[in-house]
């Protein structure tokens, strides 16, 4: 996988309409609504009946399996430049089969026990996709994921509003308010991204982003400033990618010597005319409503957007350059700081299901769930340490 100044281009193809038309939420494989199709279905026998339950439950986690090792092929092929194979699977294609885990099988005759997991919003294309049926076929576990805001999820847990098993979390800060609370006890790294910019496709700007790093091309910074350029990102204040985009120009500023370039791109760091939730955002640009928007490195290539990779200096993937050390972002009383993107995965203390939360994260630890990861275009976590309450 490449980190270096250029642009990424689409990961994957999608069976979508010519004219590229599709929904805000499509590409996105969200929690299936008729998860309790299957309630007026008969009640199972005792005995025979629930071991069926669990074998075909495990058989078709094992069919997502191959059909995501078919994906991954694929996505290996267009990150070289090959062209795919006929009749390749597509990512869409994919997640319709690994959605036959909650809806082929009524949820009254599954003996698989169930495993709640709380997770960053980026992450819904693996965590309901790959994720899911590799926990079903490896774990005999049938994952209930709910996606959000990290931030956000962080204070339902802790206000228990909500009470899953499992919390993902991107950087450590929404993992420390969870730790901070004793909600939990510690917290293991299993996955790292970067920042990027995301664009529409076939946007007025899309020329322009394609040429980034070619020489004599602007650089992508110009491109934003330009007057009229309509540019999405989450809210700061329940997000951390909210926070991480304004970190991301704040550096920026510094990199490329530009005084006041991130006012320039984002206006105020509350600025109503360009967030919006991660849904919408993604949505939008899809749909051409935005000329781009704050992305992860993971999140592009699944909805089928191109995105300018950022400089190592400013994408906040690693080991932060010292011009962070100055930065702080203040919101509804708190104070932020720029951090890693570093995910982290813990089990709650009050867990309804706590053997299987133990499961899954050594799990999410192994080479298998690793695989799937990279496969999504994570990163290995590297020296990130644990987090301890």
């Amino acid at each position: 996988m490449s980190y270096n100044f250029g642009v990424l281009p689409p990961a994957m193809a999608e069976d979508e309409p010519a004219d590229g038309r599709r929904g805000p939420l499509r590409g996105c494989a969200a929690r299936p609504a008729c998860a309790h199709a299957g309630l007026g279905a008969p009640r199972p026998q005792a005995g025979a009946a629930p071991r069926r339950g669990r074998a075909e439950f495990a058989s078709r986690g094992r069919a997502a399996l191959r059909n995501f090792a078919a994906f991954r092929a694929d996505f290996a092929r267009r990150q070289s430049g090959a062209t795919p194979a006929s009749g390749t699977l597509t990512r869409r294609r994919f997640l319709a089969a690994s959605a036959a885990l909650a809806l082929a099988l009524p949820r009254r005759s599954l003996a698989a026990e169930p495993l709640e997991v709380a997770y960053a919003g980026s992450m819904a294309s693996v965590m309901e996709g790959a994720i899911k049926g590799a926990v079903a076929a490896a774990l005999g576990l049938d994952l209930r994921g709910r996606a959000q805001g990290a931030s956000a999820l962080a204070e339902e847990i802790v206000g228990g509003t909500v009470r899953p098993d499992v919390f993902l979390a991107i950087t450590a800060e929404p993992m420390h308010i969870v730790l901070g609370a004793a909600k939990a006890a510690s917290a293991l790294p299993f996955a790292r991204t970067e920042m990027v910019i995301a664009y529409a496709p076939q946007g007025r700007c899309a020329p322009q982003f394609r040429r980034v790093g070619q020489t004599g091309a602007p650089p992508w910074y110009e491109i934003l400033s330009q007057p009229g350029m309509l540019f999405g990102r989450t809210d700061p204040r329940t997000d951390p990618q909210g926070r991480n985009i304004i970190f991301v120009c704040e550096l920026a500023e510094r990199y490329y010597h530009q005084p006041g370039l991130a006012t320039r791109l984002l206006g105020p760091a509350l600025n109503p005319r360009q967030i919006f939730s991660e849904a919408l955002v993604e949505g939008r640009l899809q749909s051409g409503q935005l000329d781009a928007a704050s992305a992860y490195r993971t999140q592009p290539g699944p909805f089928h957007v191109p995105a300018v990779m950022l400089p190592p200096a400013i994408n906040l993937s690693g080991a932060l350059p010292p011009a962070a050390a100055g930065l702080a972002l203040a919101l509804n009383g708190r104070i932020y700081h720029p951090q890693p993107l570093v995910f982290y995965a813990a089990a709650l203390q009050a867990a309804p299901h706590p053997r299987a939360a133990q499961r899954f994260l050594a799990w999410l630890q192994g080479a298998q769930a690793q695989a799937i990861l990279r496969g999504f275009g994570y990163g290995p976590p590297g020296g990130a340490p644990p987090l301890a309450a």
